[in-house]
């Protein structure tokens, strides 16, 4: 995903699950692939966000054409959270719930893509 290089906000149209009551997010870059999210009230609130393509190619979300019409975009920038490893875990990304991103706008949504039978956490390749 080639957003902004340094830092962007980003509005979703509700708040990403487990985030509540937040909408307003900065997206900033840490790596070309790896990206922070934080709520702009409160900054200490992160997630790290991952570009998918270098480690799943062939990961292509059937997104509902709702959830891409609150967005504006037929052709969103795709990122999915990243869970870092930890005491000795393997860092997995939660391909069910990828985080679409009109680069346009700056709108972005949480997809629950229920019944897609991808997995909440798949393994980073190392």
């Amino acid at each position: 995903m080639s957003t902004a290089t340094t830092e962007s906000v980003l509005r979703f149209v509700s708040p990403p699950p487990g985030l509540e009551p937040f909408t307003s997010f900065t997206l900033a870059a840490v790596t070309s692939e790896l990206y922070t999210l934080r709520a702009v009230e409160a900054p200490d609130l992160r997630l790290f966000l991952l570009d998918p393509r270098p480690y799943f190619p062939d990961y292509s979300p059937d997104v509902p054409a709702e959830v891409l019409a609150e967005i504006g975009s037929t052709e969103p920038a795709v990122l999915v959270v990243v869970r870092p490893s930890d005491t000795g875990a393997e860092a997995s990304a939660n391909l069910l719930a990828p985080v679409l991103v009109n680069l346009e706008t700056g709108t972005a949504v949480q997809a629950i893509l229920e019944g897609s039978g991808l997995p909440l956490r798949a393994p980073l390749a190392q």
